[in-house]
């Protein structure tokens, strides 16, 4: 009955706030004082029920929580006849919590998500040399596996034979395929896009790198209980003084109305709601400003922050590999572009695809004879030319001469970070392209204003090789830089950072940043990442928009501001109306109830200012 009843509090919540306004419109609209008091009464009733049952919840662990005070007040004020006071501040109390809940409603189901992506079955080679699919568990260390096109790697593992090109976007987040040879590793959970394969299993189970996110994932979270809110905190103190307070009233005076009196006082009604609604308003500017906040404890915590790691891929850079730089070697570029493009059109690979784009439409050719070269690239006839398009080392295989001028362009795009992309027609080089991914546009002046707002070390966590990392590095202005980082030894770096006692944010968009995500004291994803990541994090950048995250920070460090100012108003306003009762003739109860309403209103509209914030 408990659970059902607590489990009902939001409709409990609504009921009462009908039955309070049915009550105000009866006494002042229709002059009927008796459906006004039935109406209290039954808000009252209805109101109490909940928190009296969180509170007995709270004593059964020997916890003193405000619980107890609002259910003693409420009690008290019902006694003596108060029933407005008793309506409005289980209202209050319930509606606080309300707000609070709403923004806490959604289960992370991270770990669901992470296993449903986990390949579940092999193909492994028997006794007679066949390959027979089998359950991914029934694969040892040691076996022998084939991966076709399309299909998942089951196991991490070393290339025994075979060539071709891996997405291992889910391991390091990085959107260009690499390509596997003999002797190459291989990760459980990456993607082979063409070629096949035959492997030998290293690790398999919980022991592939694959298994080790999920672990880190879920130890993660399991370190990272919900923080206890302030106010309960707080009220551990500061219940047990007004009832000790009230009580001793009472064996003073002989009093009850008095000590009753003081407990109704002494009931905050203010510092109920004065936090909720400062959360609560920040929680919906961010909403309308493109930040998903996730909860009260995590305004608290991302206001402290002093450190941010980003990951690189989708978060820094735009996630989409382009043409960041040419060089033409003949004049007749046009006819050349049109049969670059005829022949990309015939692979998927996503640098053939960064090349059709930056070309846009030309002359539709037909190709003939195409041979796709593993690991290096295409060869085709167009239009009667031999056409070879791919690496410097598919150049050397066509006898490609390159002169000195072109080495200095390819030496000078790759310390860029490009991937190359070089194209001959009929063994002479025409075209070199470099691809890399895109800097998200203003991202260099978002990272200064998070150092303006007291961030100190910007730090930049990459699976990509080391060169590149540091460009990107060097070009933003941060502070640290690390690349060739497996999930593992990204989780493993955030947490030497909270060992150095840094407050830790990580932003990341991909399966392979959930385990930092989850572990920093702030996750912030991007929106478009995956499930995934957004889940497991704890704040969400919708529509990636990397601009957003500066808002954010200065939006969690107003709201804590706000927070903070509402409290000493509340606790201002309590202090101030028991020291009127205690020292003066003139306090009573409805004066005290006046000031407590006052109060109210004042945290109210001293949170409500944050629906207005904006980052200056």
């Amino acid at each position: 009955m408990q659970r059902f009843i607590l489990g009902k509090k939001n409709h409990i919540t609504l009921i009462s706030a009908i039955l309070i306004a049915t009550g105000y419109i009866s006494k002042f609209a229709l002059n009927n004082d008796n459906i006004f008091h039935w109406a209290l009464i039954i808000a009252s009733i209805f109101g109490i029920v909940p928190i009296a049952i969180q509170a007995f919840q709270a004593l059964k662990v020997k916890v003193v929580s405000i619980d107890v005070l609002v259910t003693i007040a409420v009690a008290g004020a019902f006694l003596i006849k108060n029933y407005e006071e008793s309506a409005i501040v289980t209202f209050l109390f319930l509606f606080g919590a309300f707000l609070e809940q709403r923004t806490l409603n959604k289960t992370r189901s991270a770990i669901k998500e992470l296993t449903e992506m986990a390949p579940e079955s092999a193909l492994k080679q028997t006794e007679n040399g066949e390959f027979e699919e089998v359950e991914v568990d029934e694969v040892d260390v040691g076996d022998i596996l084939l991966v076709k096109t399309g299909a998942k790697v089951p196991v991490d593992g070393t290339v025994l034979t075979g060539e071709g090109h891996i997405n291992e976007a889910s391991i390091t987040g990085e959107s260009v395929s690499v390509s596997k040879k003999k002797d190459s590793m291989v990760y459980a959970g990456t993607i082979l896009e063409n070629g096949t394969v035959q492997i030998v299993a290293d690790r398999v189970g919980e022991d592939t790198t694959f298994g080790k996110i999920i672990e880190l994932v879920e130890e993660a979270q399991d370190s990272k209980s919900e923080a206890e809110r302030f106010i309960d905190r707080f009220s551990k103190y500061y219940t047990p003084v007004v009832l000790v307070l009230g009580f001793v009233v009472w064996l003073i005076f002989r009093d009850i109305e008095l000590a009753i009196t003081i407990l109704v006082l002494g009931c905050p009604g203010a510092l109920v709601i004065g936090v909720p609604v400062s959360n609560v308003a920040g929680i919906g500017n961010g909403a309308r400003n493109g930040v998903l906040l996730k909860g009260s404890e995590v305004i608290n915590d991302f206001s402290k922050v002093d450190t941010i790691a980003f990951d690189k891929t989708g978060t820094l850079t735009i996630g989409n590999p382009k043409v960041a730089e040419t060089e033409n070697y003949t004049e007749n570029t046009d006819e050349i572009y049109a049969y670059l493009a005829a022949v990309e059109r015939e692979s998927d690979h996503p640098l053939a695809k960064a090349v059709t784009e930056h070309i846009g439409p030309v002359n539709p050719y037909t190709v003939e004879d195409t041979d796709v070269v593993k690991g290096g690239g295409i060869v085709a006839y167009v239009e009667g030319h031999r056409v070879a398009v791919g690496n410097v080392a598919m150049m050397e295989r066509e006898n490609v001469h390159l002169s000195e001028k072109a080495r200095e362009d390819i030496t000078r795009f790759e310390q860029n970070g490009n991937s190359l992309v070089l194209t001959a027609v009929d063994g002479e080089l025409m075209v070199l392209m470099g691809i890399r991914d895109q800097i998200r546009p203003g991202v260099k002046e978002n990272l200064q204003k998070l150092k303006k707002l007291g961030v100190k070390n910007l730090v930049l966590l990459s699976g990509d090789n080391q060169g590149t990392v540091d460009l990107v590095a060097r070009e933003l202005g941060l502070t640290e830089a690390h690349g060739n980082m497996l999930p593992e030894d990204k989780s493993k770096y955030i947490k030497e950072l909270q060992n150095k006692g840094k407050i830790t944010a990580f932003v990341g968009d991909g399966v392979n940043d959930s385990p930092s995500l989850a572990l920093a004291n702030i996750g912030i994803a991007m929106g478009s990442g995956t499930d995934v990541a957004i889940e497991t994090s704890d704040v969400v950048l919708m529509n990636s928009d990397f601009s957003r995250l500066p808002h954010a920070l200065g939006l969690t460090k107003a709201t804590a501001r706000n927070m903070r100012q509402n409290i000493f108003i509340a606790v201002g306003v309590v202090i101030f109306l028991l020291a009127g009762l205690l020292l003066s003739e003139w306090m009573n109860m409805s004066i005290g109830m006046l000031v407590h309403e006052g109060s109210i209103l004042v945290v109210i509209l001293n949170g409500m200012r944050i629906l207005r914030y904006k980052l200056r």
